[in-house]
């Protein structure tokens, strides 16, 4: 329904879309848009509303009276709302465009105050939902144990994951806080986050083959993409029309019954002979991929409840206590070191240590595919603080002015810290005049008393700040500055008992196979984490670990010197093949430890997780000292620091690009480029005024010529299935291969981009005259006309249709060119700006059984194909491997469902003139559609 004009003017004859039993109000929903608005709507008459079945135009807007309502978008996409509203009716003094959102009455009432029970879809604490304890409180479980997996295992954990969520969500009061985008304008508003966990259940149950239908194609298609932002001032609108919290509602109870019933009744769970592996390759993967997923969002959700007005949240029933510290009140306004917050000394961890990243394949827990694969690194001594940076030792540094002073801050920190006026940290409210530096604290539902024994909450930004001040503070030789920990020294201060190589000799030792959130705090190693509280705690309340260091698990996240990186042997995981990889950009720094909300995965020893540097998450800091190179791994060098000034050249140089490319088509335009391929397309031309097509000499490299017409042989010999007799010429250039396509197959659709070249190819087809140069000597040309090759007759060129096209777009194409049994592609794949997008394509317009023929020599250049979209010719960033094309291109043709059949070295010539030829090795192979 995007693109529609709609106007609808209240009247009590507007029967279409009016809510039933009410002629005073009309009640627009998307349930109800989508059901009457799959065509156009215009006022035909001042009380009466028509359907319209021509096309919808562009410009879409609706509007309602008495309060009118000019609403610019699809409900599908986000863009500019204008209401004008009578404020009075309205209770506002302004009004924003997500406020179309906003319906009042019932849709508010019931989202106010204590929730009732009905609005747990699936089992309510109240009704024993796993987890609850005897106070009716709500904790994490253990993560599963997957080597023994049982229908009741897999379904108290998914009560327990799904619960817990709802459980946060009955902390936003009213329906307003559903609807309005957090402070940052990055994120989609909560109503997105409430449907789009349910929405993956859904979706990647489906890929995985354990459902085979939508519970809600509409919604499953709204809610199915979040945000990651880029630059703190790459604004994300979410002004649409948004389903009401009851439609979201009704669609979670679907959701519930549908995963319910999947556990219950799936074979693949069919645990009657005893319980179930469930492993990488195991269809139910995606449903803890599922679990795993909701609880990631329950903590990202809970940090924007935190950036929510106080006003519209409350503490839900059930949910668990903050930690007893919160309660103390009464602390200095202004902290003392060693009285209101504990010193903070730099412990050293002296020696050589070798960490060994990774998690192992077999071992029984889900893991997220950026935790797979492998690599050692050597660590030197270092020292870190025996804590975290608490909230009193932050202090010093906005007190001292480090929120105005430049010095301390990297350039793209500080576009952010004034993009938006930042002070001091997100979380510390105000509780004086400006200046006076006194301050509470917001927890996720509360204010409370500062916390000055609490870890401070900040940004990758503000924590590197902190450090350059520090430095100065302590007047630190050169190369001694302090930074952030890596993310192999966090694994050397964890406690050896929950570390990566007792977790690899002993499952229970990643303590959260284990340890519910009720009791993760209990014992020496005891951690708060896994919701054991739903606050920080002071950073001395636990044991610190064998290292002397505090909080290395739990508490809050810390930011690390590391980009978010794969390590060696990383593979997608087929069911969800972007989790990590476009992260995977120098853009993301990792976080270490979790949080005190980290439940599941995220609490566990092989956890990997990221955030762009100017995001907020329950995290914070250490200081760390080191001599030499610094333990990280960084996939591009800057580490974060210019960002603003990369977005800045990026635009420019994307300017530049757009040039270039312009520049470029012309290229492929021009006479000289039209000639050079006419010659090589049909190289008979000229034998008659006594021109070779490569000078004779002793061992002259015949075979390299009718280089299109091998293409189209080659294709012919490995007998594609017949099932239409159509075959498509991806990149015909001139039509010679198209020809030869002719000679056996019944017709041949062929494109190219270059309009010339389809003119020329065109010309050929209807016998005209094409006159083209070929090049002697310098300056010295023959004229000759181009000739067919024996036997192409009128039959065989008229069963070539060409057009214009972009292989890019191929996918596009695709329901209006149809499918073929046959589809040849020669020397275009590098010199596409997009080669994966026509990859993707191709599983659209190949019969099964048909074959497709690719023939590149792999010659990359950023002229055509930016160095991002290479398949290869390039080495890892991480491992050092030389990363080829070939062995990409077998990946993601097999990953599109074709088989390779056949591989060859297929040489061309191309020349330049009679002494000069460009001899070119191209790879050749084949590939079947399965």
């Amino acid at each position: 329904i995007s693109n529609i004009q709609i106007y609808i003017e209240y009247n009590n004859t507007l029967t279409k879309i009016k809510k039933k039993n009410n002629p005073t109000k009309t009640m627009i929903t998307s349930r109800h848009l989508l059901r009457h608005l799959s065509r156009p709507i215009r006022r035909s008459a001042r009380n009466s509303v028509s359907l319209l079945t021509s096309s919808p135009t562009k410009g879409s807007s609706f509007l309602v009276s008495p309060h009118i309502i000019r609403h610019k978008s699809s409900l599908a996409t986000s863009s500019t709302v204008d209401i004008t509203t009578d404020a009075t009716d309205a209770g506002r003094s302004h009004v924003e465009g997500w406020m179309v959102n906003l319906r009042g009455g019932k849709d508010d009432a019931w989202l106010v105050g204590e929730r009732d029970p009905s609005w747990f879809t699936g089992v309510s604490p109240s009704q024993g939902c796993p987890g609850t304890d005897s106070k009716g409180t709500l904790r994490s479980l253990p993560l599963p144990n997957l080597s023994s997996v049982t229908r009741q295992s897999a379904q108290d954990y998914f009560d327990n994951s799904w619960s817990l969520y709802e459980t946060l969500f009955a902390g936003l009061k009213g329906e307003e806080p559903f609807y309005r985008p957090p402070p940052h304008g990055l994120r989609h508003p909560q109503i997105f986050y409430y449907g789009h966990t349910a929405c993956l259940y859904v979706n990647k149950l489906r890929v995985s083959g354990v459902l085979d239908k939508a519970v809600n194609a509409y919604f499953e298609s709204i809610f199915e993409v979040g945000v990651d932002e880029m630059l703190w001032d790459d604004m994300h609108k979410n002004d649409m029309l948004w389903p009401t919290v009851g439609e979201v509602h009704e669609y979670r109870q679907e959701v519930y019954e549908v995963v319910k019933n999947a556990i219950a009744t799936h074979p693949s769970l069919d645990d009657s002979n005893g319980p179930v592996v469930v492993d990488q390759d195991h269809p139910m993967w995606a449903l803890f991929m599922g679990f795993e997923h909701e609880r990631i969002h329950l903590e990202t959700s809970s940090v924007l409840f935190r950036e929510t007005n106080i006003d519209l949240v409350q503490e839900p029933n059930n949910w668990p206590p903050m930690h007893p510290s919160a309660f103390r009140s009464n602390r200095n306004s202004h902290p003392i070191e060693g009285e209101d917050f504990p010193s903070n000394p730099m412990i050293a961890v002296n020696g050589e240590h070798t960490v060994d990243l990774g998690k192992p394949p077999a071992f029984p827990s889900f893991g997220w595919d950026n935790e797979y694969g492998e690599r050692k690194m050597d660590v030197s001594s270092f020292k870190a603080s025996e804590h975290m940076i608490t909230n009193g030792e932050y202090w010093k540094f906005v007190s001292d002015g480090g929120y105005r002073n430049k010095e301390y801050w990297c350039d793209d920190g500080w576009a952010w810290r004034s993009h938006r006026n930042m002070k001091w940290p997100f979380f510390w409210v105000p509780d004086g005049p400006q200046g006076s530096h006194k301050f509470k604290l917001r927890s996720i539902f509360h204010e409370i008393s500062m916390q000055w024994d609490w870890p401070v909450d900040v940004n990758y930004y503000e924590a590197k700040a902190y450090c350059r001040w520090k430095t100065a503070q302590d007047d630190l030789p050169k190369g001694s500055n302090y930074r952030l920990l890596t993310e192999v020294e966090h694994h050397i201060i964890r406690h050896e008992d929950h570390s990566l190589e007792a977790a690899r000799k002993n499952v229970l030792s990643d303590k959260v196979m284990k340890m519910s959130g009720e009791r993760f705090p209990e014992g020496d190693t005891g951690a708060n984490l896994n919701l054991a509280y739903s606050s920080q705690n002071p950073v001395s309340a636990f044991q610190p670990s064998h290292t002397g260091h505090r909080d290395t698990t739990g508490n809050a996240w810390e930011w690390t010197e590391d980009h978010f990186n794969p390590l060696k042997g990383f593979e997608v995981h087929h069911v969800y093949d972007d989790f990590s990889t476009p992260c995977f950009d120098g853009k993301h720094s990792m976080i270490v430890g979790g949080s005190f909300v980290s439940t599941g995965d995220e609490a566990s020893v092989f956890a990997r997780f990221h955030f762009r540097p100017h995001f907020l998450q329950h995290s914070g800091f250490r200081l760390v000292q080191s001599d030499g190179e610094v333990p990280a791994t960084n996939l591009f060098p800057g580490n974060f620091s210019g960002q603003h000034a990369a977005a800045l050249a990026a635009a420019q140089s994307s300017e530049e690009s757009a040039d270039n490319n312009e520049n470029n088509e012309n290229v492929y335009e021009s006479n000289e480029l039209l000639d050079m391929y006419l010659g090589l397309h049909f190289p008979n031309s000229g034998v008659e005024d006594g021109i070779d097509p490569i000078l004779n000499h002793p061992g002259v490299p015949n075979n390299c010529l009718r280089f299109p017409q091998r293409v189209a042989k080659l294709l012919l010999s490995l007998k594609p299935k017949h099932t239409n007799g159509r075959a498509l010429d991806i990149g015909c250039s001139v039509g010679g291969s198209s020809f030869e396509l002719a000679r056996t197959f019944d017709e041949v659709q062929a494109f190219d981009f270059s309009d010339n070249f389809i003119n020329a190819a065109k010309g050929m087809q209807n016998d005209e005259k094409m006159s083209f140069k070929i090049p002697i000597e310098a300056d010295i040309h023959q004229e000759v006309v181009a000739c067919h090759e024996d036997g192409v007759d009128d039959s065989m060129k008229s069963k070539v249709d060409f057009w214009r096209g972009d292989a890019c777009k191929l996918r596009d194409y695709s329901n209006e060119i149809g499918t073929f049994d046959g589809v040849v592609m020669a020397n275009l794949l590098c010199r596409l700006p997009n080669p994966i997008a026509c990859l993707d394509g191709l599983p659209h317009v190949v019969n099964e059984g048909g074959v497709v023929v690719l023939v590149t020599p792999f010659s990359w250049l950023d002229d055509f194909t930016h160095r991002s979209k290479w398949l290869g010719g390039f080495y890892d960033p991480v491992s050092g491997d030389a990363m080829y094309s070939k062995d990409r291109l077998k990946q993601l043709m097999e990953e599109r469902g074709f088989e390779k059949i056949h591989e060859e070295e297929m040489p061309l010539v191309i020349r330049e003139h009679q002494r000069k030829y460009q001899y070119i090795v191209s790879e050749a192979t084949g590939w079947r559609r399965i």
